[in-house]
């Protein structure tokens, strides 16, 4: 599996191959197992998503570090991917955590559906 490299690129992969529903579900439930509550809805457009999960991933860091590096956690993040960005600008750092989750996330979803058949 050859990862996107930008958030474009992974949405287009994903309306593609018919998973960006499943994409958004997998969004909802490893935040709400995280105990964060992000209701996506499954309708939601890309833009949307791109925003909203940059703006919550901002607020956690600012607001709620433990429950950020939890989601991180649950999520499986990359730790060592984690520490190689950089943490001057808080608001980019949130859109590049925003992006690897939803690759991870994507990755995910993409193995479940490529194995399942």
């Amino acid at each position: 599996m050859k990862l996107p490299t930008t958030f474009e690129s992974l949405v287009e992969e994903a309306n593609t191959l018919n998973l960006y529903k499943k994409l958004i579900a997998q969004l909802n439930k490893d935040f709400l197992y995280a105990n964060i509550d992000l209701d996506l809805s499954d309708e939601i457009l890309p833009t949307s998503l791109k925003l909203i999960l940059g703006e919550t991933v901002f607020q956690l860091i600012q607001e709620k570090f433990a429950e950020y590096l939890n989601l991180l956690y649950i999520i499986d993040v990359p730790e060592n991917v984690i520490k190689q960005l950089k943490g001057d600008d808080t608001l980019q750092l949130a859109k590049q955590v925003a992006f690897l989750i939803i690759k991870r996330e994507w990755q995910k979803v993409w193995f479940r559906n490529e194995y399942s058949n």
